[in-house]
């Protein structure tokens, strides 16, 4: 697993040292066709709650643009691809490139995505621990940063 980049003198860096992963999903198969399973706790590390989809996103097209305070994510495209950047408040600690339903993408809470670069034919599959609340919702990168800020200087990281 590939892990975030570690942060100097940082509550994340303490607390939370893996902040996404590039996971390998297997996939299996035979000449009736492919098959690939996400299970909880094997493929990902947290319980499955919910699970949506993105498709039909223009190529210009930026989504995502957030942070959330309790959800962390699995990321991996079933057809097409796209790109997620990933940022901290102290800027880009990845910009991975998602073209492959094998490639699992797993971010945790509290990391900035941006999801861009879509194929026409890209079809995003989003996984989550959590159920949808839109209070924990970080809009603003700004917001986000000051938050993170915050928990830093307070050692917070709940």
């Amino acid at each position: 697993m590939k892990s975030g980049v570690q942060m100097e003198n940082d509550i994340l860096e303490l607390e939370r040292p893996e902040l996404f992963g590039l996971i390998t999903v297997p996939i299996r198969g035979d000449n009736r066709g492919k098959l690939v399973a996400v299970e909880n706790m094997n493929g990902i590390p947290f319980e499955m709650k919910r699970i949506f989809m993105i498709y039909g996103t223009s190529s210009d097209a930026v989504r995502g643009a957030h942070a959330n305070r309790d959800s962390s994510f699995a990321f991996l495209t079933i057809a097409g691809s796209c790109r997620v950047r990933l940022k901290t408040h102290k800027g880009t600690i990845a910009d991975e490139e998602l073209a492959s339903p094998d490639k699992l993408l797993w971010i945790d809470r509290m990391v900035w995505k941006e999801m861009y670069d879509f194929s026409d034919d890209c079809i995003l599959v989003v996984i989550s621990d959590h159920l949808y609340n839109p209070h924990e919702y970080i809009n603003g990168f700004d917001e986000y940063k000051t938050i993170m800020a915050e928990w830093v200087t307070n050692g917070r990281n709940s």
